[in-house]
């Protein structure tokens, strides 16, 4: 059953432990004073979902959206995700764009698609993620980085794949985390999340369902908040 709207009509969303509410979200971005934000990525940032009963169809990325738009109306958004790219597709056919629309927020997902393949070249990867990280910083943009959730337990992965994709998804998340350690962009640790043991996965075995979503919106936005210095209590 397919969702709409906003996470305030759909009460399952609302008590979810691992989501916030809309007040919730409110208190983590008290005094956000961000008004151009951009989505940059794979088809992590496009907002590729699977239906989940009871939350919202709405993406990650749009979700944050809408949180920076309640601390701020006039914000304005752009979502660069394009499915199947790698980290250098990424880099080639986004940054300048994005660079062009000016944000002073944005959140970087590159990667995804490079551990896919025959061979994961993992220095080439940290360099696309600086490439793009740096640029962006040089104007003085914040930028959000996250880590991937690990789906491999999940039946939804190859028995086959299942160790070589472990195995790169923590390596991918361990690099972007010292990129942005190094870069001075912020991060999001989604593999240490006890979400990543619930069911958040869509059944093609490489993306989330709209609980997903809602989960990485939720973390995303706690990571915002925690930047910014507002206490809260959830």
């Amino acid at each position: 059953m397919t969702t709409t709207g906003t996470p305030s009509d759909h009460p399952q969303e609302l008590q979810d432990p691992f989501c916030l509410t809309v007040e919730g979200i409110a208190a983590h971005l008290l005094n956000a004073p961000w008004t151009r934000y951009a989505a940059i990525g794979d088809s992590i940032v496009e907002g590729i979902r699977e239906p989940s009963e009871g939350y919202a169809d709405l993406s990650w990325a749009d979700r944050v959206a809408a949180g920076l738009r309640r601390a701020n109306p006039q914000l304005e958004y752009r979502n660069f995700g394009v499915r199947d790219l790698p980290a250098a597709g990424i880099r080639a056919t986004q940054l300048d764009p994005a660079l062009e629309f000016e944000p002073d927020i944005a959140i970087v997902v590159a990667g995804g698609n490079d551990i896919l393949g025959k061979r994961f070249d993992q220095d080439a990867v940290e360099a696309e993620q600086a490439r793009i990280i740096s640029a962006l910083r040089a104007r003085g943009c914040t930028v959000v980085t996250m880590g991937l959730f690990d789906n491999t337990w999940t039946p939804y992965v190859d028995e086959k794949y299942k160790p070589v994709m472990k195995a790169r998804l923590q390596q991918l998340s361990e690099l972007t985390h010292a990129v942005a350690r190094r870069l001075g962009a912020l991060h999001v640790d989604l593999p240490s999340h006890p979400a990543g043991r619930e069911p958040i996965f869509a059944t093609d075995g490489l993306h989330l369902n709209t609980r997903g979503h809602a989960v990485v919106a939720t973390e995303v936005i706690r990571r915002l908040g925690e930047h910014l210095g507002n206490k809260t209590q959830d």
